[in-house]
């Protein structure tokens, strides 16, 4: 027994008391003691005690098992802590292979997203949004850049024609024609003076167009559209002398709406000047105004020659001739302006024809100031209506 044993302690402290000894033979035990205070009995304490081998092997045991749990643990820390990473990271490699793919040049692609709802799929979303409003605005940009290259040639290709007129003329008129043959002088005089105007009505047509392309402002007013029809009529039916029976069909009140009168008088003449140029002698032209909902729409219909259904959705075009046999009529501008001034009145004009019976083209504002005001052609002087 030990020199301290715990009876004693249990006996001072007339308590309960527990603590290890070293028996003989024996790695220790734990012993337990309760101090007991009967009359009949000597025995003051009773002490009960349990080897500690078999704990000890227990908690080597457990040790054991711990030490081995932590370092699978550790092992399977590590080797899922790189597959949630690549996990993680496979988004991210994703997402920067395809824009390396873009960065080539090829705007229309767009970012994986492989979930919507974390950080890297919500940027990637954001990405794309802004990749789709680059890639429409660099279309808009080459669609822009094409129309102008395309209209600079077509501007040089119907400039060249007056200017070669005028300098053979000119050149015929240096040499010999001032001199030898008065007829002769007079007819190119005649010629020059007619190609200048041309090249002044078509310099004019580009000038129009230029501000409408710039956002030239409008003077926009409460007017009656019946007005401004029955008076372009009236202008087109004098100039044409009687040769097609031009009429306004007359309406029993005002058709008021908010436009810029001036532009949509141009509209109407130039609606008016082609339908009379490619009408045959003794056809007819009528024009009328009426109420749509919300819009008020300007038609004029003739009996003319008509086009064809292949042509038609170009007739809007600048530059743009359904019959190469009418170049000198015009140089294919005015219907052109008159869709940018529909435009810029947040309206429409559109076309309806057949082939060798006529044509009905109709302009459509809305009755209220459009909001913001949109780009429109203005002009001082009628323009080639072609």
């Amino acid at each position: 027994m030990a020199k301290d044993p715990v009876w004693r302690k249990a006996l001072a402290r007339n308590k309960h008391a527990r603590g290890t000894v070293e028996l003989s033979g024996d790695d220790g035990a734990y012993i337990y003691a309760v101090s007991v205070n009967s009359p009949r009995r000597s025995a003051r304490v009773v002490e009960a005690g349990k080897s500690l081998d078999e704990a000890l092997e227990s908690v080597q045991e457990v040790g054991v098992i711990l030490a081995a749990g932590i370092g699978v643990a550790f092992l399977l820390s590590i080797g899922g802590a790189y597959l949630l990473a690549r996990a993680a990271l496979r988004p991210v490699n994703a997402v920067t292979a395809t824009a390396r793919e873009m960065g080539e040049g090829d705007l229309a692609k767009r970012l994986p997203v492989a979930n919507p709802k974390d950080e890297i799929g919500r940027l990637a979303i954001t990405i794309n949004a802004l990749l789709a409003r680059l890639d429409a605005a660099f279309r808009r940009r080459e669609e822009a850049l094409s129309r102008q290259r395309r209209f600079a040639a077509d501007a040089s290709h119907e400039l060249r024609t007056p200017l070669t007129s005028i300098s053979g003329h000119a050149r015929m008129l240096e040499e010999w024609a001032l001199d030898g043959d008065k007829e002769t002088a007079r007819r190119s005089v005649g010629t020059i003076r007619r190609e200048a105007g041309r090249m002044r009505g078509l310099i004019e047509s580009l000038l129009t167009l230029t501000r409408g392309d710039e956002g030239a402002p409008m003077e926009v007013g409460r007017y009656d559209l019946g007005a401004v029809a029955k008076e372009a009529t009236e202008t087109a039916r004098a100039a044409d002398n009687g040769k097609v029976s031009v009429e306004f069909v007359p309406i029993e009140h005002e058709i008021m709406a908010t436009f810029d009168r001036e532009r949509v008088m141009q509209v109407a003449s130039i609606l008016l000047d082609n339908a009379v140029k490619y009408t045959p002698n003794g056809g007819s032209v009528k024009v009328r105004v009426e109420e749509e909902d919300a819009s008020v729409a300007l038609s004029v219909s003739d009996t003319g020659v008509g086009i064809s259904e292949d042509q038609l959705p170009l007739v809007f075009e600048r530059f743009h001739r359904a019959d190469a046999a009418r170049t000198e009529d015009g140089v294919g501008l005015g219907l052109s302006i008159a869709r940018h001034i529909a435009e810029a009145h947040g309206g429409t004009i559109e076309a309806r024809s057949n082939l060798g019976v006529g044509s009905t083209f109709v302009l459509l504002l809305p009755r209220q100031k459009p909001e913001p005001p949109q780009e429109g052609p203005r002009t001082q002087e009628a323009e080639d209506p072609s």
